[in-house]
Order: structure tokens, then sequence, then C-alpha cells
């Protein structure tokens, strides 16, 4: 990571995973062209979680070549940091400030690394169904179990464990400073 001065752990990683609303999973197909797709990916423990129709590209990279990255983005915001009356009042010695303080995006991201498996054992399978269900249909779970069957046949299931996982964060605090070096407060 080029930016020590933003880089983040890896609880903070995991929790941008958590609360993000897709992952984009990249890898490169049987060409070396690199493929990206967005999905709906959720975490437990240490591995990840997402569905996919039985067929497809995806699917076919996959048994070529499972190694993959996962990028998910928190959030962002653009921050006010610089009132319009201070932004007249600059001049351009103040160029920098301009850019770093107005030309701005506060974010935080995480990128996994890892390989992909087809989940073959039907409770494994449930279990992770049942966790992205939870994680993006939480007001409709009463009726998991009686769809649970017929997702279950319609479906692949794949998990990633993760291998490696990188976390960044560009934020500032009350007084418009960024934190750096992992400073939450």
């Amino acid at each position: 990571m080029r930016r020590k001065d933003r880089e983040m752990s890896r609880e903070f990683g995991l929790e941008v995973i958590d609360k993000a609303d897709y992952g984009v999973l990249s890898m490169v197909d049987e060409n070396n062209e690199p493929y990206g797709i967005p999905l709906s990916i959720v975490r437990d423990g240490n591995n990840l979680y997402f569905h996919s129709a039985a067929e497809g590209k995806k699917v076919r990279i996959f048994g070529e070549n499972p190694v993959v990255s996962i990028a998910f983005v928190g959030q962002v915001r653009i921050p006010e940091l610089v009132t319009t009356e201070e932004l007249k009042e600059m001049d351009k010695s103040k160029a920098g400030a301009l850019i770093s303080k107005v030309f701005t995006t506060e974010y935080e991201s995480a990128v996994v690394k890892g390989k992909i498996r087809l989940l073959g054992d039907d409770n494994e399978k449930l279990n992770a169904m049942k966790l992205i269900c939870e994680k993006y249909v939480s007001g409709k779970m009463d009726l998991f179990n009686i769809a649970a069957g017929s997702i279950m046949r319609a479906v692949n299931i794949y998990k990633i464990e993760i291998e490696e996982i990188t976390a960044k964060r560009k934020k500032y605090d009350a007084d418009g400073e960024e934190m750096k070096w992992g400073r939450m407060e």
C-alpha cells in the first residue's frame, strides 16, 4: 500500500466488508483478461460467501483460476472543510490547502485476496444462503425455510477464505485535520 498513513487494521477492514452493500469480485479469465463483477457478499468469520447462477463466464473462470480479489467500499462522503467565504479569500499561494481540503473525498475500503471454492455440503450451503438472506432481506426471514429448497437447487454457492486483507481510510476530524495512521477519534 503506497499511502501507509491511511492504512487501517484488519478489524477495520472486516467492518467495512460487513457494512458494504456489495463487493466487486475481480479475476482473470482464460484469455488472461481482467473480469470484474459486483456481487452481494456476506462474511462469516474468515470466510466470504455469495451465490451465483450454475453456469456462465465467472463459473468457467472459477474452474480455471480460483484466485480472486474482492474490493469493498464503505462510507464515502465529500467533507465541507472550507467555507465559500474562505475559498474566496484564498490566494494562489494556498493552492495546496485548496486541493487537500476542497477537492477531496472521505472514504473507507477493504481489499481481500483469496481462492474460490464451490460449496458441495448441503448444510454449509444452507447456512451460507441463510447468512446472505439475513444481510440483504432480513425482514423476510420468516419465509426463508419455505424458499430454501428451491433456492438451493437454482444456484451455486461459493466460499472464499480470506487469505489477505488490506484496509484504507481517509477521514477528517471535527477540526478539519486528517485522521491518519489508524486514528479512530
